[in-house]
């Protein structure tokens, strides 16, 4: 799979100015560009992408609803119908506007539209610059159950640009929070301290952070691009995780954001790594605590527990009839493919229950 080009902002030059720079190569002459944007993306952050990128200036516009429950085949369907009604061919590129769902529908359509085409993400929030708009993942949903049909198709370019974060509401900002605390949890010891002292202290994220988190997702997915080994790591959190968004969105008026589900996913699999490897419990008390003072606890109750097992079971992280987790040795020290018991898994559940 190619490697995408990332670009970052620089000391003298935004992301956008890159990007406009990039696009008037030869590589990218004739080419016809589909923006896809959701409503809010739409409304919020499209005129600053044209006014910013002269390329996008002729583009056509594809637009659906915001929400995890429209990241569907019906969705897909209509953009398909929509593109190929627009005359899009095999040397047009999608352009992503938007969070982690635009990216993976938009990368979805582009996969499969003329045997592939290329597209760019252009991430607006904090959890999609740090995690779903980088790897060449994309998918799109089955009911409830996330991310069951897709395709591994990079993207041809990441611009990831902050200034878009001034657009995000605050519950979206914090779920992108967590996702930048699984990468560190995974990935360094250092950052994951640096992010913990500044949310406890209630101090900004930096730009800084969140070149990182971008440069580690991407090392990751350059090392293992089809997710056959040590890309397993970025599961972190996303067993549990994952179940708890499926359940939310099934029976929730308002559903769970994906970072939401993601923290309380960590508490119970970093509960889990105390029981089965050796991390310690203060570690475990210590993502607990910053989890539960951010996000409610989850409605779910003990009877409950068997539909939230069969979301596990749907998700593509097990084999067979075993239930494999990422768990944490120690902060940093991923170990994949960590066998389960339901048994486990429901105590973790119940622990994330009763975090408060």
């Amino acid at each position: 799979m190619k490697q995408s080009k990332i670009i970052l902002p620089t000391p003298r030059q935004s992301s956008l100015s890159q990007l406009n720079r990039t696009l008037k190569s030869k590589k990218y002459k004739g080419s016809r560009y589909y923006i896809l944007t959701d409503e809010n993306t739409s409304q919020h952050c499209l005129a600053l992408l044209i006014s910013k990128v002269e390329a996008f200036e002729e583009s056509e516009f594809l637009e659906i609803e915001s929400g995890e429950s429209n990241k569907t085949l019906d969705i897909a369907s209509q953009l398909w119908q929509a593109l190929l009604e627009m005359g899009a061919d095999s040397n047009s590129i999608i352009v992503n506007l938007g969070g982690g769902m635009i990216s993976d529908m938009g990368g979805f359509v582009a996969a499969a539209y003329h045997r592939g085409i290329r597209y760019i993400n252009i991430p607006t929030t904090l959890l999609a610059m740090t995690d779903a708009a980088i790897g060449g993942k994309t998918a799109v949903n089955i009911g409830e159950v996330k991310n069951q049909i897709g395709f591994f198709h990079s993207p041809e370019i990441v611009c990831i640009d902050p200034a878009f974060l001034n657009t995000l509401p605050d519950r979206e900002y914090t779920s992108g929070i967590f996702e930048l605390l699984k990468t560190f949890m995974i990935g360094d010891r250092g950052l994951y301290n640096q992010l913990c002292s500044t949310l406890l202290k209630g101090n900004p994220l930096t730009m800084d952070m969140i070149k990182a988190a971008a440069q580690i997702k991407a090392a990751v997915v350059k090392t293992d691009p089809y997710d056959q080994g040590i890309r397993q790591i970025l599961n972190w959190g996303h067993t549990l995780g994952h179940a708890i968004e499926s359940y939310s969105l099934a029976h929730y008026t308002s559903p769970m954001l994906h970072g939401e589900a993601i923290a309380l996913g960590m508490v119970g699999e970093a509960y889990l790594s105390t029981k089965k490897l050796n991390l310690p419990d203060e570690e475990y008390h210590k993502i607990k605590d910053i989890v539960g003072k951010i996000i409610n606890t989850p409605k779910y109750k003990l009877n409950n527990l068997p539909e939230l097992i069969n979301y596990i079971k749907a998700d593509k992280k097990k084999s067979g009839d075993t239930i494999y987790c990422t768990l944490l040795n120690q902060i940093g020290e991923p170990v994949i493919d960590m066998a389960v018991s339901e048994n486990e898994i429901c105590d973790a559940f119940m622990v994330v229950r009763k975090m408060r």
